[in-house]
């Protein structure tokens, strides 16, 4: 009777693509989607406080976009 508990291949195990080129797809994704909403908040703070806030709207929705893409790739 032969030992079937482990399974060895004669191929090496295949390398999973990039992670570096998913993570930047879905960090675009991500930054793609907030920034509408980054520039409609920008806009209001402007508008209600009238002067212009410290953070642009492009690099308030990469901030957001840095924040939530490491934490697809946690879970």
């Amino acid at each position: 009777m032969s030992d079937m508990t482990t399974q060895f291949s004669a191929e090496a195990p295949r390398a999973r693509a990039n992670p570096k080129a998913e993570f930047y797809a879905y960090f675009a994704l991500i930054f793609a989607a907030t920034l509408p909403l980054a520039i409609l908040t920008w806009a209001l703070t402007a508008a209600r406080q009238m002067t212009l806030p410290e953070k642009g709207p492009i690099k308030r929705a990469w901030s957001q976009a840095r924040i939530i893409t490491p934490m697809i790739f946690s879970a």
